[in-house]
């Protein structure tokens, strides 16, 4: 199983959950979170003012080793023309706690 994280614009949430559940991907994890990207800025009364951290959403599941291409692709896909980052890594186990259910089930 791989754990896929997608870092988005918040306005790119939808998107991401349509690629998602078009695979049947229902489960997922969503984190406001500030990302550090030196560069941007904002104007405030007329004022250019440099900011460090802008808003994202990190998007994360845990998918079967063979769906994770495909999924991939289509939040890519998706997200066409969007900033956006995504990351897969490995996952050695998964325990849904309230049922006891391992591996695939868990998920």
């Amino acid at each position: 199983m791989k754990l896929v994280t997608a870092l988005v614009r918040p306005h790119a949430l939808d998107d991401v959950r349509r690629a998602c559940e078009r695979h049947a991907v229902l489960g997922m994890t969503i984190s406001e979170v500030n990302a550090v990207e030196p560069g941007h800025y904002v104007v405030r009364k007329g004022v250019r003012v440099p900011i460090d951290l802008v808003p994202r959403l990190r998007i994360e599941t845990v998918v079967d080793d063979d769906l994770v291409e495909r999924l991939v692709e289509q939040i890519r896909a998706n997200l066409a023309g969007s900033d956006g980052q995504l990351t897969v890594r490995a996952v050695d186990a998964v325990l849904r706690v309230r049922t006891g259910e391992m591996g695939r089930d868990a998920v």
